[in-house]
């Protein structure tokens, strides 16, 4: 009959176990990161506009803590100067060509999201060991 060794996969699971537990805090400081650097890179693409200076300071973020994680809401704050031509800008109409902001700043975001995301996963479970 053979012998396991499940001193190694306890050990594991600890690991495991401690880095769940500190996820959520630190996932949320990797998300306030991204949003505070799709809100700048946001407001430098809408920025320099003659006839909406002040749109690009309309751009905001929050962060709020779920059920299901961090979240994070990046966009023109309407109640802010010029933040009701958010939708106008990124979109455009029948007479203005769109000039995008939020999206090509979050593709800009996403792998440097996607790495921190990993990087935080490993560091996690190394601090477990």
């Amino acid at each position: 009959m053979a012998e396991i060794e499940t001193h190694e996969l306890h050990l594991l699971a600890v690991d495991l176990t401690e880095a769940a537990a500190a996820a959520p805090a630190e996932v949320r400081k990797v998300v306030q990161k991204g949003a505070l650097n799709i809100k700048t890179d946001w407001r430098r693409r809408w920025s320099g506009h003659a006839h909406a200076p002040r749109l690009p300071y309309a751009v905001t973020y929050d962060t709020r803590e779920t059920s299901a994680g961090s979240t994070a809401e990046i966009g023109p704050d309407k109640d802010k100067p010029q933040g009701a031509l958010g939708n106008l800008f990124e979109y455009g109409s029948v007479n203005n060509a769109p000039i995008p902001g939020g999206v090509p700043a979050a593709e800009a975001e996403k792998p440097r999201f996607e790495k921190a995301l990993e990087d935080l996963a490993v560091r996690l479970v190394e601090e477990g060991r």
